[in-house]
């Protein structure tokens, strides 16, 4: 998984391979990841900031179960993040302002079921099932549980909700797995923006990809690409000019540990930025599944 807990880190960068994964139905997958991000974040064009440097330190438990949804396989994921932040930012007048924030992120849940070419299989009868290609559709569900001071600029919650409706098309070709999906970000207004003041997004979109290739040992290694665009925000009914249309790659690899037990690594940089949102990012998730 992939998380971002800088509220405006555009919701619409998820990089996360294998959301609509063939999996046997009754499995559940605990999972613990930190990651670590830093770079140039311009967080609101139309505020006299020339430029924002952020490092964090984040960790996040997260829980995933599959289950039959009218013969279809179907999971929800629940990630709760916590994280350390510290950052500076330059005025346009040449002061430099610094500070830290710390505490938990908005909590994701995500719910998604496989609608064509991954039937709800149970453990036994999983391996004799041959994936080729998989329909699915999913909805993500950003809570405002994040820490959120209203007269501040820089936090670490939205203090709004979020809903990315998304479909996802996977396939097999014996040991490459290929993967797109589409989704749309939408966001509720945040009316306690700096103090009193309403702040309002439009929608964003985002088109992801994944090429990942596995081995015999269930080792895998995947290419991943991201574009997202949108996402214009209004402030007090003013537009700005905050348009975001960017691109990011990366690179995940996974390693089998232990029986049911797993690590897996994610890098990934801005390859295009139109709008601030110049950062690296890397991230490193121990994975337990059992049923």
């Amino acid at each position: 998984m992939v998380f971002f807990l800088c509220p405006f880190l555009n919701f619409a960068q998820d990089l996360e391979p294998r959301v609509y994964a063939n999996v046997p139905t009754k499995l559940n997958v605990a999972a613990l990841t930190y990651g670590y991000l830093e770079g140039n974040i311009l967080t609101d064009p139309s505020l006299p900031i020339k430029d924002f440097e952020i490092s964090s330190h984040n960790v996040a438990a997260s829980y995933v179960r599959t289950f039959g949804l009218a013969n279809k396989l179907a999971r929800v994921q629940v990630t709760l993040p916590f994280t350390f932040m510290d950052g500076s930012q330059t005025k346009t007048s040449g002061e430099v302002l610094t500070g830290s924030r710390t505490g938990f992120g908005d909590t994701r849940v995500r719910f998604g079921i496989n609608l064509l070419g991954s039937p709800a299989i149970d453990k036994k009868d999983f391996n004799k099932f041959e994936q080729n290609t998989i329909l699915g559709v999913s909805l993500v569900t950003s809570i405002p549980t994040g820490r959120y001071y209203d007269e501040k600029l820089i936090n670490i919650g939205t203090n709004r909700w979020a809903f990315k409706p998304e479909v996802g098309l996977s396939k097999r070709f014996n040991h490459i797995y290929a993967e797109i999906y589409t989704g749309v970000w939408f966001y509720t207004n945040n009316n306690h923006y700096l103090v009193n003041k309403k702040l309002e997004q439009k929608p964003a979109y985002s088109l992801q990809s994944h090429a990942s290739y596995y081995f015999k040992n269930s080792m895998w290694i995947g290419f991943n690409a991201n574009w997202f665009v949108g996402g214009k925000t209004i402030t007090e009914g003013v537009s700005d000019d905050s348009q975001i249309d960017n691109w990011r790659v990366g690179g995940t690899f996974s390693l089998p540990i232990a029986k049911a037990q797993s690590l897996k690594f994610q890098y990934h940089i801005g390859a295009f930025t139109n709008n601030g949102l110049n950062y690296n990012a890397g991230t490193v998730t121990y994975q337990n599944s059992f049923f």
